[in-house]
């Protein structure tokens, strides 16, 4: 192998570019980032050294040079929501690798149930943050904070829950009406015909995924399955107490209840209400998110079906949407696009 064919083989950096194009690191550099100041051959000899090389910028090591970096801040829920928890520590690790990108992660937790305390929040970002990453509430007042931090100039992606006539930078979470939908279809199929009514128990419909998967569930099971009658949703809050007196409300209340579709979190509370009135199993229930109590629960036959997100991913899109913004660098909508996982008891991880 020569030393060019070596040299290729490599990461190449800005000194071998310089050094093809017969330049100083300054002018490579100043071609390179697109700077002023430089003739048109001299930055054709080096555009024409970047290609030889395929010659690469590393962002990190800019920003390292020019004792740049960014912060971003992650808002997160309060409570004892065990999908928002694994969110938590997912940002965390993300945070990790952020570090080597010269970003930083700080993680604030604020109840997204309370619209007050959500907007405040936003509302109070202080400078220095490059962006906000957010479990959004669709509200005016949170819309209005999202808004005011967009003409300051910090972008704001919304994680899991959307507001999507905000001007926020862009919406990291499954396409939540069909993730509904999908639920639908799978209490449809596992009631193989049968009469009867499916209660709903929601976080709260003020939040949007929530109300959006309770639409999509709707929508099919009222199109596709006339035989079953979906009761309007009650609230649980993602709380494991207040999900279980709903459940038991409706076990109680509701004689010919024969499924149960949990919208957010708060299964311990379901399936505690489900056992006491020994009706576990009997009752086809759809929930949401891959967590050790709902796959204990799928193993144990209580949940029928899971419908599932990957917290790891959200973590790292956000934090790589956040990025790529800030450096200037385009997305990859692939890569960013969070898919929708059913896990029954065959198919767990």
């Amino acid at each position: 192998m020569t030393n060019g064919e070596a040299r290729l083989a490599a990461r190449a950096r800005l000194e071998d570019v310089a050094r093809e194009a017969g330049v100083s690191l300054a002018t490579a550099d100043r071609v390179v980032n697109r700077r002023d100041g430089v003739r048109e051959k001299t930055i054709a000899r080096v555009e024409a050294a970047v290609a030889r090389l395929g010659y690469r910028a590393d962002p990190a090591a800019a920003r390292l040079a020019r004792n740049h970096s960014f912060r971003f801040l992650f808002i997160l829920p309060t409570g004892a929501n065990s999908f928002m928890t694994l969110l938590a520590e997912q940002v965390e690790r993300t945070a990790e690798w952020l570090a080597s990108q010269r970003a930083f992660i700080d993680i604030r937790h604020v109840d997204v149930f309370e619209p007050e305390a959500l907007a405040a929040t936003l509302e109070t970002v202080p400078p220095g943050y490059h962006g906000v990453a957010t479990v959004a509430l669709d509200h005016p007042r949170v819309r209005a904070a999202i808004d005011d931090l967009a003409d300051r100039g910090v972008p704001v992606v919304t994680l899991v829950s959307d507001v999507p006539s905000s001007r926020r930078l862009h919406y990291v979470g499954i396409d939540n009406p069909a993730a509904g939908r999908t639920a639908a279809t799978l209490m449809g199929r596992f009631l193989c015909g049968r009469k009867g009514v499916i209660g709903v128990i929601a976080g709260s419909l003020a939040l949007r995924d929530h109300a959006e998967r309770q639409f999509g569930f709707t929508q099919v099971i009222s199109r596709e399955y006339p035989s079953l009658v979906v009761l309007p949703a009650v609230e649980g809050r993602d709380d494991s107490e207040r999900t279980r007196l709903a459940t038991a409300t409706l076990l109680e209340r509701e004689k010919d209840l024969i499924g149960l579709y949990n919208v957010g979190a708060g299964n311990r509370g379901a399936a505690a209400a489900l056992k006491q009135a020994g009706r576990s199993g009997e009752i086809v229930w759809i929930a949401h998110e891959l967590t050790a109590h709902s796959r204990r629960c799928l193993l144990n036959g209580e949940i029928a079906a899971l419908i599932s997100q990957n917290p790891g991913h959200e973590a790292r899109s956000a934090a790589r949407v956040l990025l790529a913004y800030c450096s200037g660098d385009p997305l990859v909508p692939d890569q960013e696009r969070i898919g929708i996982d059913i896990f029954l008891r065959d198919n767990l991880p």
